[in-house]
């Protein structure tokens, strides 16, 4: 096991726009994370709209969220790594999904690693990751990793993985998100040793700028990003 994995377990959080339960997408995060675990340690957060999409409706403003948005929120912004998966409908993530990632602060997710997924009526809606969930995240400027995970209903036998292939697909996703995931984590972890350090906001300020390369400082959380304009 990795040496970054065993200073503290991954902080990976899972959301699936699925807005019923269960789900295909659900199980598909379910056999993500599981290869996941057989390979890294982890501090697992799941953010599932199936049990709390009902209280995104009519939200217009984060201040005004309920509780348990607002800490699905915070789980998300603040996690090392992301899965996200969704199913398609009209050929794009659900709206509960979409109305989520409205709330998420613009610059919380500036070079997180997110390992895209979606499940589909069949393969035709098959480009939905590329189409619809990696432009929303480049929005965000996150690390979209490059291969995702796509499934069809025939794929699954009561809400399990069954397909050789998608597990084989799975697999490969995991094995080439490893390192992206760890690499995240260990930017994280520098950044909580020096934020132990640092008694005042230009302190930290001056010592994340020094001993950190400028490209990743973007990525170890919302409240670092605004150290500059704290220092200034």
């Amino acid at each position: 096991m990795s040496s970054v994995s065993s200073i503290r377990p991954l902080r990976l959080v899972a959301v699936s726009g699925a807005t019923s339960s269960p789900s295909k997408t659900e199980a598909l995060i379910d056999a993500i994370v599981a290869q996941l675990q057989q390979q890294i340690n982890l501090d697992i957060e799941y953010v599932k709209l199936s049990q709390i999409g009902h209280l995104l409706h009519g939200a217009a403003r984060r201040d005004l969220l309920a509780p348990e948005i607002q800490q699905a929120l915070d789980h998300i912004e603040s996690a090392d790594a992301l899965i996200v998966a969704s199913p398609v409908y009209r050929a794009s993530y659900t709206g509960l999904f979409k109305h989520l990632f409205d709330f998420i602060d613009q610059f919380a997710l500036v070079d997180k690693p997110v390992l895209l997924a979606a499940t589909g009526g069949s393969e035709r809606h098959a480009l939905v990751l590329e189409h619809q969930f990696r432009p929303l995240f480049s929005f965000f400027q996150a690390h979209t990793l490059p291969i995702g995970v796509f499934a069809t209903d025939q794929d699954f036998a009561n809400y399990h993985v069954t397909n050789p292939v998608l597990l084989e697909r799975i697999q490969l996703a995991v094995t080439r998100a490893i390192p992206q995931f760890l690499f995240a984590s260990q930017v994280n972890v520098s950044a909580e040793a020096q934020l132990d350090k640092a008694s005042s906001p230009l302190k930290l300020h001056q010592l994340l700028t020094t001993q950190l390369p400028t490209t990743l400082l973007g990525s170890i959380n919302p409240q670092i990003q605004k150290l500059e304009v704290s220092a200034s």
